[in-house]
């Protein structure tokens, strides 16, 4: 689990607008292991410091994981919609 903060990660104002725009847990599937916000912090950790994928520190999900949710969320459109929001 992450204990370390980083200069890319969401502030508390930053997660209050996002939160509404990421998807709901699904009530019948299986319980998420990270929360969206840990994955958010990992995606613009990447994304901010122009790393690879695979470089994302330990105190991240795993970096597929938090590739999985970037590649997903481009192609449904929900990337741009969280990009826009925090502009």
């Amino acid at each position: 689990m992450k204990t370390q903060s980083f200069t890319s990660d969401l502030t508390d104002q930053e997660w209050k607008i996002l939160e509404p725009l990421v998807p709901p847990e699904r009530p019948m599937g299986r319980p998420r292991k990270w929360s969206l916000r840990h994955i958010l912090n990992g995606i613009f950790y990447v994304l901010r410091g122009g790393i690879a994928w695979r470089l994302l520190p330990f105190n991240f999900p795993p970096w597929q994981t938090v590739y999985a949710y970037h590649r997903n969320w481009r192609i449904e459109g929900l990337w741009e919609s969280i990009h826009t929001a925090l502009r």
